[in-house]
């Protein structure tokens, strides 16, 4: 009986051990379905919202194969279809039994910048490379084939072009992988296993069983006498071993070689499983959504990521070292905009006329400590900006812009932070902060009468009917207060019998920049023009610039019988505490330099 259960055991083992093997090979299911995406022929651009991304669950693999340049990128879909608004491109969906159709949308009237580049001279529609553009989260970018493993949500899109001028790259595929766990292949396999050890044991102890049972022999009757005969001896091919030959044991060795086959289909059976082998009896769970974070209601999206917000800054940084190397202001207004342009210009002039001219401050392509996107979803869209300099220790504070969804961002606002600024509580780069409008009452003071008030305290010091607003310990004004004694010292012993030196400053050109902070108040930028007035006392008086090559440079001449003036841009950061506060306006950072000198 111990013979049979060992052939149902052992017969039992090999069916579980192959069909736990089998489920692994011939039956594994498929680990991944692929769809491709069918796109027009004539069209440059082609959309795959996250709609179409998301129809399966886990990972997405893009594939875009072409001859010549490939090109993928992704972005919040409000931004692609943005970009997209003016031509036509291809859009791919899913119906309900998740075929992947696509359909061609044509362009619609939308408002754009005055200098946006979206129709051609001949009225046809404007062919422009995404390659590059502020408003992709990532791109890719390759010679012939881009493959792309990424996972996106719903509310992002990719989209797929060569150029911009040449038709989409004709294979387009999305890969998602597939659940092909086979929980049962460990527990049948290693079943089996135990199974087989079980069956191989009843086999040898139904082998002992029956050597044991076979005991002595009855004697029969006794033979007669007679001499021994050893058949060891006798000639023939029926010899059998003598009586006087020990037996050899088998016993042990038939255990080890039994033994060996077992544990060869055992560990050759385990090989290659992994945790989709076995059942999963304790079910994880998915942590909770913290709570900490209270995004206000209604809020937009903020304008650029923090990983976006360091590409751009490193985008800008490299165009404008370049435009500085080269004085060149036109490259440089690709990436400058405002009273960063401005100052950058006059630079630009002094350096080509001067030859020992000292160079702009370089916009620095550091790691950013602090990224403030603007929480809106239209255009024009900035983001705040602070990166630190590990070298010489200098944090400096940026404003970049984007005027609309074809233009790149530029840099408005520049300027370095104090060595002990502190800085107020700003709201997380994944949530934002809203603008406050010019005029806005919700400050100490709005925004767009702030440059005209600190003006003020520059021209008139503690007298200043603004003086009181803001902090007495500033070390921009300290500095300011300084150099014009300074000057005014110097002046008045070369020059005072001829002519007068005077000093005023006033709001400048641009318009503020003002973002909220969470304690209701708000970080502003705003513009101050200096301006020092030489003029001459009497009618025969001539105002000499000995030594002065900058202003010399600028106004065009050496010297003046009604004078000269020389303004100075001031870009300054400040924090403007909410309405009703007791708190006083903090000077953040601050950058001044030459902006024009003139004749009178």
């Amino acid at each position: 009986m111990r013979f049979v259960w060992a052939v149902v055991a052992l017969v039992l083992a090999t069916v579980m051990i192959g069909a736990g093997i089998a489920q692994r090979t011939i039956f594994e299911p498929p680990r991944s379905t692929t769809s491709e995406v069918e796109i027009a022929d004539d069209t440059a651009y082609a959309v795959i919202p996250g709609t179409v991304l998301n129809s399966l669950p886990g990972t997405q693999t893009v594939r875009v194969i072409g001859d010549g340049t490939v090109f993928a990128a992704y972005g919040r879909t409000s931004d692609v279809q943005a970009w997209l608004s003016d031509v036509t491109y291809s859009s791919v969906s899913v119906d309900d039994e998740g075929v992947l159709t696509t359909e061609v949308i044509e362009p619609e009237p939308v408002a754009v910048a005055e200098d946006a580049e979206t129709t051609t001279e001949d009225g046809t529609e404007p062919t422009r490379n995404p390659e590059g553009s502020d408003l992709w989260y990532d791109q890719y970018t390759g010679d012939g084939a881009v493959i792309a493993p990424l996972q996106l949500g719903e509310d992002l899109s990719i989209i797929v072009a060569s150029d911009g001028t040449e038709p989409v790259p004709g294979k387009v595929t999305i890969t998602w992988p597939l659940e092909n766990a086979t929980p049962w292949a460990g527990p049948l396999i290693v079943g089996g296993g135990i199974l087989m050890a079980v069956g191989v044991l009843l086999y040898l102890l139904g082998i002992r069983h029956v050597r044991r049972s076979r005991g002595p022999r009855r004697k029969g009757l006794p033979l007669p006498p007679t001499e021994p005969i050893d058949l060891a001896q006798t000639d023939g091919d029926k010899g059998v071993i003598s009586a006087g030959r020990p037996r050899r044991s088998i016993t042990g060795r038939a255990r080890t070689l039994a033994a060996v086959p077992l544990a060869g289909v055992v560990v050759a059976s385990l090989v290659g499983c992994t945790a989709d082998d076995w059942p999963d009896l304790i079910p994880t769970q998915s942590p909770s959504p913290t709570a900490s974070v209270i995004v206000p209601e209604g809020q937009q999206q903020p304008a650029v990521t923090q990983a976006q917000a360091q590409e751009i800054v490193a985008r800008v940084a490299a165009t404008v070292a370049q435009a500085d190397t080269d004085t060149d202001a036109a490259l440089a207004a690709t990436r400058l905009t405002g009273p960063t342009l401005a100052v950058r210009e006059t630079n630009y002039t002094l350096r080509d006329a001067i030859a020992d001219y000292a160079a702009p401050e370089v916009v620095p392509d550091d790691p950013l400590q602090v990224v403030l996107p603007q929480a809106f979803d239209g255009w024009p869209r900035s983001f705040l900006a602070i990166a630190n300099d590990a070298d010489t220790n200098m944090s400096t504070i940026m404003v970049l812009t984007q005027e609309d969804a074809w233009s790149e961002y530029r840099l408005s606002y520049y300027a370095n932070l104090g060595a002990s600024t502190l800085l107020p509580e700003l709201a997380p780069p994944y949530i934002g902060a809203s603008l406050l409008a010019p005029h806005s009452a919700f400050l100490v003071i709005p925004p767009d009468e702030l440059a005209a008030a600190y003006a003020d305290v520059l021209t008139n010091g503690d007298s200043s009917e603004y003086a009181a607003l803001f902090e007495s310990e500033d070390q921009f004004r300290a500095s300011v207060a300084a150099d014009r004694q300074t000057r005014l010292d110097e002046f008045n012993e070369t020059g005072a019998e001829t002519g007068t030196l005077d000093f005023s400053a006033t709001a400048g050109d641009a318009a503020p920049f003002a973002i909220a902070t969470l304690e209701s108040g708000a970080i502003v930028a705003v513009n101050v023009y200096e301006t020092d007035t030489v003029t001459p006392t009497n009618e025969d008086a001539v105002i000499k610039l000995e030594g002065n090559d900058t202003v010399k440079t600028l106004a065009g001449a050496d010297q003046s019988s009604t004078g000269f003036s020389t303004t100075f841009s001031d870009q300054l950061f400040f924090y403007v505490p909410a309405a009703g506060s007791t708190e006083k306006i903090q000077l953040l950072g601050y950058s001044s330099a030459i902006l024009e000198g003139s004749v009178l």
